[in-house]
């Protein structure tokens, strides 16, 4: 990369006219998209003879894992190395071995959907469209120029202790969790710690205002730091409602019996993307695109959905039983160009007003 790893991800940015406010994956179109690319034995013989590919994520490490090894076993004779760590790492560990020259992952997938903004403005990217990307994904879910596409979705959601909270009782939308009852009684994750936090804390004043902020400030509220952290409060009954957190935290929890309920806010619920990649100089290119079609593909896709708790936006795969369909949530608009243009600033003001 071009790029000083120590930089933050707002200076690589800056100045940029790759991005444009608008669709999940809006960028200034540099080429049109190469045409799909089905998986043919060549490609599957290809990839044997390569033998491995590398794996750089930020998805939870069980779900990468199984992943790896349904892959492993439709095709045997290639293996999948999971790097799995946070997002800025992932990011920061690529500008790191870029800079040195080094070219050691394959494919590569982050929380932070921006991060394929600048790795798509360095020229780092390998366009490569999968067949079904192509036949099943809504256009705003893949990158024009067929760089990236959506690997997985989440929400970051309002969710209650049902052994704290009846049902009749508990919010039904941001607004609610203003109200005096509910003092002492809230956990939330941190916007400088957590990248899903930061998306969330994004759209949520950019659609309540920092107003909506300052009183639930006033709330007494517990801070924690990953997205994670909300949803095993809740669980542990250390609180009664989270502002935010991972909707997938929460299924999986519920699906485990634990007793809690996710809430999906009447204003709309922030959207969060994590894209899967491929890097043009990776030392395994057949096993990339393979693994990448395999991840993007309607098996992949549902793996996603049956152990992660994750959504997905391929148009064939269907949303597991018992969970409100996607289709039928009011969302916020994910907007991650302007996370990076307003990341820091919004750390700081969140900074002020929660102290922490």
């Amino acid at each position: 990369m071009r790029k000083h790893p120590g930089l933050s991800r707002r200076a690589m940015l800056k100045g940029t006219s790759a991005v444009l406010a608008g669709a999940a994956f809006s960028t200034r179109v540099m080429a049109a998209a190469p045409p799909a690319e089905p998986v043919t034995p060549t490609l599957i013989e290809a990839a044997k003879k390569e033998g491995q590919v590398v794996y750089y994520t930020s998805t939870d490490l069980p779900v990468a894992e199984k992943l790896a090894k349904a892959f492993e076993a439709k095709y045997a004779g290639v293996t999948v190395r999971v790097e799995r760590t946070g997002a800025e790492r992932v990011f920061q560990r690529v500008g790191q071995e870029y800079s040195s020259n080094i070219h050691a992952v394959d494919v590569v997938n982050s929380s932070d959907a921006a991060h394929f903004i600048v790795w798509k403005r360095d020229g780092i990217l390998a366009p490569y469209v999968p067949e079904e990307v192509a036949r099943f994904y809504p256009e705003e879910h893949r990158d024009p120029d067929g760089q990236f596409a959506s690997f997985r979705v989440w929400l970051s959601i309002i969710a209650y202790n049902t052994n704290l909270v009846k049902a009749e009782e508990a919010p039904k939308s941001f607004a609610d969790l203003l109200d005096p009852k509910w003092k002492g009684k809230i956990v939330k994750g941190h916007p400088g710690y957590s990248g899903t936090i930061m998306t969330a804390t994004y759209q949520m004043q950019r659609d309540l205002g920092w107003s909506f902020f300052e009183q639930l400030a006033k709330q007494n509220i517990m801070q924690v730091q990953s997205s994670t952290d909300p949803p095993k409060k809740l669980d542990l009954g250390e609180r009664a409602v989270m502002a935010d957190g991972n909707e997938y935290n929460i299924f999986q929890m519920k699906e485990m019996g634990r007793p809690v309920e996710p809430v999906y806010a009447t204003e709309g619920s922030p959207l969060i993307v994590g894209p899967n990649g491929i890097f043009k100089d990776c030392p395994h290119p057949n096993a990339a695109r393979l693994f990448q079609s395999f991840a993007l593909s309607r098996e992949g896709q549902q793996l996603n959905i049956e152990i992660g708790g994750l959504r997905s936006v391929h148009a064939q795969v269907p949303e597991k039983a018992g969970r409100k369909p996607l289709k039928d949530i009011k969302t916020m608009k994910d907007d991650p160009a302007a996370v990076e243009r307003e990341g820091d600033a919004i750390k700081a003001r969140y900074t002020r007003i929660f102290r922490v």
